[in-house]
């Protein structure tokens, strides 16, 4: 990869250490499992970014909320974790609008001050390497999950069943 993207960038400035990984995403879209396996990391430490709208959508900052490629969100306990009543996915549109980046390449680390709440599901900390996009497709970050918290402020939350 011939440029630094601005989460390495970050990382570099604040002295963290980390191991870009990347992968062809130029053909079809990945899905968090895929990626997982292009990367030959083990799926529970890769992790997706999603985009949450708070409805109604003036109450508050759009969450992005980092959870296991293998896990899905549930908005219902997502809500609760956050003391919102309701919560709603943002579509593809609406995601890539307010971030800048293509799904499938959100990042906290990419949009850190850029006004979101950042959010962690709990079973990251039982982790102590987590895998994120870099904020473009096909790049990967491997960093210490004390690391991501600390930088990104995120709040640890319980986003997903343990089913």
């Amino acid at each position: 990869m011939a440029d630094k993207l601005n989460s390495m960038r970050l990382l570099e400035s604040r002295k963290i250490p980390y191991v870009a990984k990347t992968y062809d995403a130029s053909g079809e879209f990945h899905s968090g499992t895929e990626a997982a396996q292009l990367i030959g990391a083990p799926v529970d430490s890769v992790y997706k970014t999603l985009v949450v709208l708070r409805e109604p959508p003036k109450s508050g900052k759009p969450i992005l909320v980092m959870i296991a490629a293998h896990r899905e969100v549930e908005l219902k306990l997502l809500a609760k974790s956050v003391n919102e009543k309701k919560l709603r996915m943002a579509t593809q549109k609406e995601a890539e609008s307010l971030t800048g980046l293509q799904v499938g390449g959100s990042s906290a680390l990419a949009l850190i001050n850029r006004g979101f709440e950042v959010c962690i599901d709990e079973p990251a900390l039982a982790l102590e390497q987590i895998h994120i996009s870099a904020g473009q497709r096909g790049v990967d970050l491997q960093l210490a999950v004390k690391d991501l918290i600390a930088l990104t402020r995120a709040k640890t939350v319980h986003a997903t069943s343990d089913t």
